[in-house]
């Protein structure tokens, strides 16, 4: 008797063991949460989007092991409006942060501050571009503003501090340093790596610099664009490679041989200890690298510039300009590699949601411009790549119209966390599940205000579905403009007075009507912000 209850006390016993430890594997850790964000880094210039310019094995790593969105896109294509609506999930008439210049409303809730309210560990390192104390992170080291390629400063809880090397491979080592050395291994983390690249003025590692001045890409189809079927806006603006890029600035020519060449710069610039820009913050060593490929850059300048015509000096500079900039690039991609792979090797990789974005696209070349701020396609989509094992399917791609507007509401969704009432995007959590049943918006809303100003982007606002963009300029114009994204996907024709399309545009102005008051958007806001801007 006495064994036969030992036995059953024995199988009780392992029965209960057994069904503790289901109950343990089927309650999940909360992900980590990995978010990756570059500076005006194109979608044209991912590999997984489009390999004609460069090849980036590391990031599609993220788009071949999960989920890449094809139509994903921005509410205000300029830097510091754009990262306080992902911080916020707010548009930036709500949250005050309209352009560059106009304050941050400080009472919005950023989603830091619920991750960290609910137990998360944060952190935050690389460019954030506004504000010197982001709220609800634990650790951070920030660029001041737009930050340095070389030797660049950073902000910290503990004072501000200067470190030697290039800003990309420094961001990815206070990142990494970061994961292995500084977290709490018993809390879930969000960890904001930013980068400051690939923004103006374009400069590469000195490694990267030398490889990529010796590359020759492909030019777009729109490159000597006449904007001939277009309104005023696309005439007017300022950012074509030929008239607006500049010589040193941008394309490093020496300030002595555009002196001795008696050349004008476009913009009014300071030259500072013999060279504008980084080359002034290197180091002797650091210039003796960069020396090497200048020295080549001005003799080719100096040898071809003056004889060459309009079409041969614009082609001349795409190329400078591609070369850099997809110089920077490369190094994003290779660093970004880096922090993968310790994903991988620590096992953290399983339960780490990683997210690759920019803050939003950028003209290379198309339509002869570089920058951003219209709500055109290069300017307008932005590259959005999500990795999450046992959720996503890999390889997968997804066309829905999301917006940075909702990755707030996203990672709040992904944590378990409640998101405030008061935001404005939507969860793609049923997206990244595979559930597109579960997702019901068909168009997006886009408002751009930063004018006059710097590239003279006129300002205006409109609505875009898959099929459809439909804007209106005002400010000092009143103009508006439809594209069929379908029949015309490089946006060269406006059909907004083509009967054909009659109908498109009537039930369009319904619908954009609709979405400016759904998120509280109206013409007396458009006045207000017209009169502070006048101010």
């Amino acid at each position: 008797m006495k064994i036969l209850l030992r036995i059953t006390l024995a199988i009780l016993l392992a029965s209960t063991v057994a069904s503790c430890a289901k109950k343990e594997k089927i309650v999940p850790k909360k992900p980590n949460i990995l978010f990756i964000m570059s500076d005006d880094h194109a979608y044209q210039a991912i590999s997984a989007y489009s390999n004609h310019l460069i090849k980036t094995p590391n990031i599609d790593r993220i788009a071949n092991e999960g989920l890449l969105f094809t139509n994903a896109c921005v509410t205000n294509s300029i830097c510091a409006p754009s990262r306080a609506t992902i911080l916020t999930g707010k548009h930036t008439h709500i949250n005050g942060k309209i352009d560059n210049n106009m304050p941050f409303d400080t009472t919005q809730i950023t989603f830091p501050q619920l991750f960290k309210k609910a137990g998360y560990q944060t952190a935050m390192f690389g460019k954030l571009h506004f504000g010197n104390k982001p709220k609800g992170v634990d650790e951070f080291m920030i660029l001041p503003g737009q930050g340095h390629y070389i030797n660049p400063d950073f902000i910290t809880p503990r004072g501000d501090t200067t470190i030697t090397g290039y800003v990309t491979d420094i961001i990815t080592d206070l990142t990494l340093g970061w994961l292995k050395e500084k977290r709490d291994k018993e809390k879930p983390f969000l960890m904001m790596y930013l980068h400051k690249a690939p923004h103006r003025p374009w400069w590469p590692s000195p490694e990267k610099f030398a490889e990529f001045t010796k590359k020759t890409f492909p030019e777009p189809a729109s490159l000597f664009d006449d904007y001939s079927n277009r309104g005023t806006a696309a005439k007017t603006a300022e950012m074509n490679l030929y008239q607006h890029m500049m010589y040193n600035h941008d394309s490093k020519v020496r300030p002595e041989t555009i002196q001795a060449m008696g050349l004008v710069e476009p913009e009014v610039v300071e030259f500072k200890n013999g060279f504008y820009g980084p080359y002034g913050r290197a180091n002797a060593d650091q210039k003796k690298q960069y020396d090497l490929v200048l020295d080549e850059i001005n003799k080719d300048f100096m040898d071809h510039w003056p004889s060459m015509n309009y079409e041969e000096k614009m082609r001349w500079k795409f190329q400078r300009y591609m070369q850099d900039y997809l110089g920077t690039i490369s190094s994003v991609d290779d660093n970004v590699g880096r922090v993968l792979d310790y994903l991988d090797e620590s096992g953290l990789a399983e339960n780490t949601v990683v997210v690759y974005t920019s803050d939003q696209g950028f003209y290379l070349g198309e339509h002869g411009w570089f920058d951003k701020r219209f709500i055109y396609d290069e300017s307008f989509k932005t590259p959005l790549l999500i990795r999450w094992p046992n959720q996503i399917k890999p390889g997968t791609t997804n066309d829905e119209m999301v917006q940075n507007l909702d990755f707030a509401q996203t990672f709040l969704d992904i944590a378990g966390i409640s998101a405030p009432g008061d935001m404005q995007g939507e969860s793609l959590l049923p997206l990244l599940q595979g559930n597109s049943e579960a997702w019901n918006r068909d168009a997006v809303y886009y408002h751009y205000y930063e004018y006059p100003s710097v590239h003279m982007v006129k300002r205006h606002y409109g609505i875009v579905t898959k099929k459809f963009k439909l804007v209106h300029f005002y400010y000092d114009v009143d103009e508006w403009e439809l594209y069929d994204r379908v029949k015309d996907p490089q946006e060269m024709n406006n059909v907004y007075d083509d009967p054909e399309y009659a109908d498109v545009v009537r039930e369009l102005h319904e619908q954009l009507e609709e979405l400016r008051i759904k998120y509280k958007d109206s013409k007396e806001l458009d006045q207000k912000y017209i009169d502070l801007y006048k101010k």
